[in-house]
């Protein structure tokens, strides 16, 4: 079969995105208002900014800001997250960055699943935090075992999503009828299924462990459990959020409001508690309840190197140590004003970022720039190119996440009492072991983009930068 058959692995995800966003509004019609807010917000942004609406079109983030998607699962066993990676694959998204969680208090390591070159995540930038249960961390021997046995007897996939799964290894790609079969199939590992595979004695023994061992353990398959669309404007979100119906999560995580948005900011709505059916032992059925899904809102900022992150880290830490406690509803506004003194001493302008070499950027080479490619006195170093208004250079976004981020996100909504303490140190080595695959540092693949931007900057004004 001709390679020019098989559909392009960035359409399969685009569309699969687009899929998944459709399940998870008629799941959780919520989601459906907040995409709402979202967009309001957006817009009011752009029109009260066109120095930044500008930048998007420059850029080309204008086109993908409402593509802006990404979602969360939580698998059980190494060869749930091995078989996800091969299904992730078709779809053109590979695992980026070692996140361990268990420091936090959740007892998951995680990667994110995302397309890798900049041309890619301009036709489809949805992503999917990807955690794996670390079942070593549950104290109760009896509850792990009972979680081993349990995990052991499901499938989360289809037959037929692990045969095209298969195919596409086998061939190469899927032709237009396997993608949609396979978009289709897919879908069903994410669906939300109101029965539960335990008894409701036994959701009660895992829940008492950890609330997301449970939420792992006793359903059918990874739940995707919240997506999240990118706003402008997290603070306008989080102001809005009341006025429609929407119950906001205490703290905004991440780095405070800045001019110059560096990272990755979230915040959430609370997660829904949901009926769910329990078969008990005489195979009657029992209803409960189970809290899991939340929707998520994201603002992304200028992706910052190892010494800028570093910066942050230890700016982040400041703030945390001068609160004492983990932010809550009750401290929030502490929080804030100390993470805003916090992160004075991190620059809030993007020539200030660029020239410390604290962030990644993009670089574009300007019409007047190719006006003067046949001066020879034209400037030929990259300062001396923008002064001279050659170059110029835009903010790199910020693909990834943060571990206290992501954590926070997952405690406030599993409730304040699910806070734990676990001693296990970090074990990437475990996690691509189950993964059965290397972790790409996304750090290298934002100095890549840096780098290739730089080249065609060279390319098209005919010199060497």
């Amino acid at each position: 079969m001709s390679h020019q058959a098989f559909v392009d692995s960035d359409e399969i995800r685009a569309r699969f995105s687009r899929a998944m966003s459709d399940m998870y509004k008629s799941e959780v019609p919520l989601y459906g208002t907040l995409l709402e807010l979202v967009a309001e917000v957006n817009r009011n942004v752009m029109h009260m900014q066109p120095d930044l609406t500008e930048r998007l079109s420059r850029t080309g983030e204008i086109e993908r800001l409402d593509m802006e998607r990404h979602g969360a699962i939580r698998v059980g066993t190494p060869e749930e997250l091995a078989t996800i990676r091969r299904l992730f694959a078709v779809m053109g998204m590979l695992p980026v960055g070692y996140y361990d969680l268990s420091e936090a208090g959740v007892p998951v390591h995680s990667t994110a699943f995302r397309a890798v070159h900049e041309a890619s995540l301009q036709r489809g930038p949805f992503r999917v935090f990807t955690s794996l249960l670390r079942l070593e961390l549950i104290e109760d021997v009896a509850v792990r075992q009972k979680a081993e046995a349990i995990l052991a007897k499901r499938t989360i996939f289809t037959p037929r999503a692990l045969a095209l799964i298969e195919r596409f290894e086998t061939v190469g790609g899927l032709t237009p009828v396997e993608a949609d079969e396979f978009i289709q199939e897919a879908l069903e590992t994410f669906r939300w299924h109101s029965e539960a595979t335990v008894s409701a004695e036994v959701y009660q023994q895992l829940h008492d462990q950890h609330r997301l061992i449970a939420d792992i353990v006793a359903f059918k398959g990874p739940h995707i459990n919240h997506l999240t669309p990118r706003t402008l404007d997290i603070d306008a979100v989080q102001a809005g959020m009341p006025h429609w119906g929407i119950t906001p999560k205490a703290v905004i995580e991440g780095p405070p409001p800045r001019k110059c948005p560096v990272l990755l900011r979230q915040t959430s709505f609370k997660a829904l508690q949901e009926s769910i059916a329990f078969i008990d032992d005489q195979g009657a059925t029992v209803t409960g309840s189970h809290t899991a899904r939340f929707g998520e809102i994201e603002q992304r900022g200028v992706a910052l190197t190892p010494k800028g992150r570093a910066l942050y880290d230890t700016l982040l830490n400041a703030a945390r140590e001068q609160l004492g406690v983990a932010p809550n509803e009750g401290n929030a506004d502490s929080y804030m004003k100390k993470l805003s003194a916090c992160f004075a001493d991190l620059p809030d302008d993007y020539d200030a970022l660029r020239t410390q070499g604290l962030a990644y950027f993009r670089y574009f080479a300007t019409e007047q720039g190719l006006a003067a490619r046949k001066d020879v006195s034209r400037p030929r170093e990259l300062e001396a190119l923008i002064k001279a208004g050659h170059i110029q250079y835009e903010p790199l976004v910020y693909e990834d996440f943060l571990p206290v981020s992501a954590a926070g996100i997952f405690q406030s909504n599993l409730g304040d009492t699910a806070q734990a303490h676990y001693a296990a140190t970090s074990s990437r080595e475990q996690f691509q072991q189950a993964l059965g695959a290397t972790v790409l540092d996304e750090l290298a693949l934002y100095e890549q983009t840096q780098q290739r931007s730089l080249a065609a900057c060279g390319k098209t004004l005919g010199i060497t930068v």
